[in-house]
């Protein structure tokens, strides 16, 4: 980095951590909103690879709580919270279905299928993932939650 480099990277650094948060209908189509808020969200110190794979992350985890959480049941919303550090990522998808055993799931789940039109988005979330976890929150709702490390990069 160079030193007008280095005084933006001290700069972002000194705000953290940076936090927040989108609550959205349980519909597919709001997907497009979701990506568009966290891309509002991107910052110049994360490199654009892990940014793009917590992107991909986070449109999986909105459509498996649209489609397997909430069934599509319209009447109910999606909260997603984001938080960046000086070391990580995280991002947390809270939903109102039911009760689900993430790491029962992952085991049960086959070999990836490149040509599957679904199937892989959790599989994909947990490769993408350092830390991926889901516990029940005391209000019966679901929160999945996935962190991602990174190295600040340089503004060139």
């Amino acid at each position: 980095m160079n030193e007008a480099e280095d005084l933006i990277a001290l700069d972002i650094v000194s705000k953290f951590p940076l936090s927040a948060s989108l609550r959205v209908p349980t519909d597919l189509s709001a997907l497009a909103r979701v990506l568009d808020w966290f891309d509002g969200l991107e910052s110049p110190i994360v490199p654009q690879r892990i940014w793009l794979q917590l992107k991909t992350a986070l449109a999986e985890a909105f459509t498996n709580a649209v489609r397997h959480a909430h069934q599509g049941e319209s009447a109910l919303t999606v909260e997603i919270h984001f938080e960046q550090t000086a070391e990580f990522l995280r991002l947390k998808v809270i939903d109102c279905g039911p009760r689900f055993d993430l790491e029962a799931k992952l085991q049960d789940l086959p070999d990836v299928d490149l040509n599957a039109t679904g199937g892989r988005g959790l599989r994909l979330m947990d490769c993408i993932a350092d830390e991926l976890c889901y516990t029940r929150l005391e209000d019966n709702r679901n929160c999945l939650s996935l962190l991602k490390r990174y190295q600040i990069q340089s503004g060139s």
